[in-house]
């Protein structure tokens, strides 16, 4: 296994500091940011009303547009990024939906990595292809494969590394003939977060996070957020965010806001106990294969600085899947990940939806692997737990 590129420590203390500063302008000299849980906000004139109409005042109106808890979410991550503008939405599939739309009309192509989150291949499915808009997927992992499909595509959507199976992508080099051929760039950078990937610096347009994961850290908050320039973030403003709904809320913002106070020094335990997890599990002799990021040497691991702690491994087929779920006691059963708690999700589960192919169906994914979100437990009681799990669910 190829050991992880860690992050330097100057990296860690800046972003530490711009997470954990108060916030600007702090009524009472607050530590912790306020909430706004307003709807709405009234003004003391009425030529105060018509100036924010008329485009010439900043001021607020309504918290489905903007709210000042939710912009402090948005203004930190924008700088975790190095990005210039953020917009906050009520989910990452919001926030995925609404990047799409602004930018895709009838006729448009798009080119997408296979493997993509789930919900993320439906609004391709079900919404794209509906509207007229054609996909096409590639191997992400082939990066003569992804600048092949460019040529006539208005937009590339990335997710490195991918869900389930992890493959990664080398984005300076997409980035960079997608950028010569006028191909918008958009990627999901949830696992890997701001503090270990910044995707903008690698030439990529837009940044997606669906912040319920990492960046909330709690497993109490479902948000998502869209990250760019301040133009491409001006045509998601005005051309699909005021007509979706997906506003997320000032509470929630907050939620957010407190999760990321910690989040270097939860990406470090989440990091370090991943991969202890993932090189116990492949040394495991009922365990044919561990999808972990650190074990590639794929370019596209250039880009990371650091591992989150969700990888997935592949049982031999002396294993009962459902029975090794079921037999662990400390680690649940659970759909999402970047919470305190360990999770595993066992795709031959997902594998079983009927109706049209979801992606794990579409692109072949085994139904022995099981997605593993470590979380913050001592990785040695982690352990103990899956290894008697695995050890009671041997046909």
């Amino acid at each position: 296994m190829n050991k992880p590129i860690l992050p330097s420590d100057h990296a860690l203390i800046d972003a530490a500091t711009r997470i954990a500063a108060p916030p600007a302008n702090s009524p009472f000299n607050a530590a912790s940011p306020a909430i706004f849980q307003t709807s709405l906000f009234t003004f003391d004139a009425y030529a105060d009303l018509e100036a924010v109409f008329a485009g010439r005042s900043k001021q607020f109106i309504y918290s489905r547009g903007d709210n000042p808890t939710v912009m402090e979410l948005e203004s930190l991550v924008a700088a975790l990024e190095g990005a210039e503008a953020a917009r906050a939405f009520s989910s990452g599939t919001g926030a995925i939906a609404a990047t799409l739309l602004a930018f895709l009309e009838q006729g448009d192509r798009i080119v997408a990595v296979r493997h993509l989150y789930s919900d993320a291949f439906r609004i391709c499915e079900k919404l794209l292809k509906k509207f007229g808009v054609a996909v096409d997927y590639v191997d992400g992992s082939d990066t003569e494969a992804v600048i092949a499909a460019l040529p006539g595509a208005r937009l590339l959507y990335l997710e490195s590394p991918t869900s389930l199976v992890f493959d990664l992508q080398d984005l300076p080099a997409i980035a960079a003939e997608a950028r010569r051929r006028g191909v918008l760039t958009v990627i999901d950078n949830s696992w890997a977060t701001p503090l270990y990937q910044k995707p903008i610096a690698h030439g990529v347009d837009l940044v997606i996070h669906a912040a319920s994961k990492y960046l909330g850290g709690h497993s109490d908050t479902v948000g998502g957020l869209v990250v760019g320039s301040a133009e491409h973030l001006a045509r998601i403003n005005t051309g699909s965010y005021p007509y979706l709904g997906a506003k997320l809320s000032p509470f929630e913002a907050w939620l957010l806001l407190r999760g990321m106070r910690t989040l270097p020094l939860r990406m470090e335990r989440h990091m370090a106990s991943g991969l202890a997890l993932a090189e116990r599990l492949a040394a495991h002799p009922e365990v044919e294969r561990v999808r972990h990021p650190a074990f590639s040497d794929h370019p596209g691991k250039a880009t990371l600085s650091g591992f989150g702690g969700l990888f997935a491994f592949e049982v031999t087929d002396a294993i009962d899947v459902p029975r090794f779920a079921d037999a662990l006691g400390h680690v649940r059963i659970g759909v999402s990940w970047g919470g305190p708690e360990s999770l595993v999700m066992p795709a031959l589960a997902p594998l079983q939806m009927p109706g049209e192919a979801n992606s794990l169906q579409r692109f072949g994914v085994s139904p022995r692997a099981v997605r593993f979100g470590v979380g913050l437990e001592d990785a040695d009681v982690i352990w103990s737990d899956v290894e008697q799990a695995l050890a009671r669910a041997r046909g």
